[in-house]
């Protein structure tokens, strides 16, 4: 996807602006790595972990009528993993120290899911094919009709030869 390197930016960014964040990745909803920048973490697998962690968050906000999933947020004892949702397809999962600021790891977490969506809808609209543009049709030919005769029966006249 012409978007990877984008989102790379942009997780690169956010780590910069988030210095407690320890990692971060964007990843499709079925499991598959967009971009990470996850030092001391295997990305394909935590990709993996998020996409099982989301469906149970999506089936847990559907079941208790929360509305769509927006992030979910796991406290452990030396830090925190915080999922967002970043468009229709694509969740960004940041890890983070126990000492983060969690107010702004959901600032910065939440404005950096809402710019990785973006950026992967507009590679989405851009690498769809293109319809050539349709040649215009033909002017129509006015169709005239031919004079019909008149049908003539010829009936029985009761008369056999």
């Amino acid at each position: 996807m012409a978007a990877e390197a984008e989102v790379l930016d942009e997780l690169h960014r956010l780590r910069a602006r988030v210095p407690q964040l320890t990692g971060a990745l964007a990843a499709s909803v079925d499991g598959l790595v967009l971009a990470q920048d996850t030092p001391g973490v295997e990305p394909e697998g935590l990709a993996a972990l998020t996409a099982a962690a989301l469906g149970v968050a999506v089936r847990m906000a559907d079941a208790t009528r929360q509305g769509d999933f927006r992030e979910l947020l796991v406290r452990g004892e030396y830090g925190y993993v915080a999922t967002y949702a970043a468009g229709p397809s694509v969740v960004l999962t940041l890890l983070a120290g126990d000492r983060a600021n969690v107010g702004r790891l959901h600032l910065e977490g939440r404005r950096s899911g809402t710019r990785i969506g973006a950026l992967v809808e507009a590679a989405a609209v851009e690498a769809q094919p293109t319809t050539a543009a349709r040649l215009p049709a033909k002017p129509a030919v006015p169709r005239t009709r031919t004079a019909r005769t008149a049908r003539t029966t010829t009936e029985p006249t009761g008369e056999s030869r």
